[in-house]
């Protein structure tokens, strides 16, 4: 299957805001991904808006970890061509990460969740969850695997589209090949680029899709 000038089920290496041009409007179900967090980043949040109002389906969701720093102005710039839809959460415990500006423990990660109009579906799903732990195997800044099964499988059925345009250590496509969706994937940097590809090649789906465990709820 192909999308445009693209395979499914591949990542492939370059900027995302450039790839993207070739992607056809209206193509994808799920936009489910994690950009940089520093603050000289913050105008992808706006090409990452952008890029969703076109090719998102109508009705689709834009799903975005962020940083809690810069979060109102992540808002704005992910409402600049998206409407804001919910904020999920993913707790974590433990003593948290050290915020020393503001003297306070991190012990949470907000995803944002953006649609481009209105967003139906019959599928509940919690808004804040118990995290399993960030996964840094294979990147630095790198999600948990059952945190983002959890969502896409929550927003998803099997055979829809899930598009992750910054895929990092590769997080996002090796959860869909676990529940049986197609995705496709973008990443600048050749070297993460490739072991996202090693990940996901020997990542070994189940016979059937399970449902998600109920113990990562809060």
């Amino acid at each position: 299957m192909k999308l445009g000038p693209y395979k499914l089920d591949q990542i492939y290496t370059g900027d995302a805001r450039e790839l993207a041009k070739a992607i056809p409007d209206e193509s994808i179900d799920l936009i489910f991904t994690d950009p940089p967090y520093p603050h000289e980043f913050l105008p992808l949040f706006s090409d990452l808006s952008a890029i969703a109002a076109r090719v998102l389906k109508p009705g689709g969701l834009c799903l975005a970890y962020t940083g809690k720093t810069a979060l109102p102005e992540v808002i704005k710039r992910m409402s600049e061509y998206l409407d804001y839809y919910w904020l999920f959460d993913i707790y974590e415990p433990g003593p948290g990460v050290s915020l020393w500006n503001w003297h306070l423990f991190g012990n949470h990660r907000p995803i944002l969740a953006f649609s481009k109009g209105i967003h139906r579906r019959e599928r509940w799903l919690h808004d804040a969850i118990l995290g399993n732990g960030r996964d840094k195997d294979f990147h630095e800044w790198g999600q948990s695997l059952a945190d983002a099964e959890y969502y896409i499988y929550s927003l998803t059925v099997p055979q829809d589209l899930v598009f992750d345009p910054f895929i990092g250590g590769g997080t996002i496509p090796a959860a869909c090949k676990m529940l049986g969706r197609h995705w496709l994937g973008f990443e600048i940097d050749p070297a993460v680029a490739e072991r996202a590809r090693l990940r996901v090649l020997e990542t070994q789906p189940p016979l059937f899709i399970p449902e998600p465990e109920q113990t990562t709820f809060l």
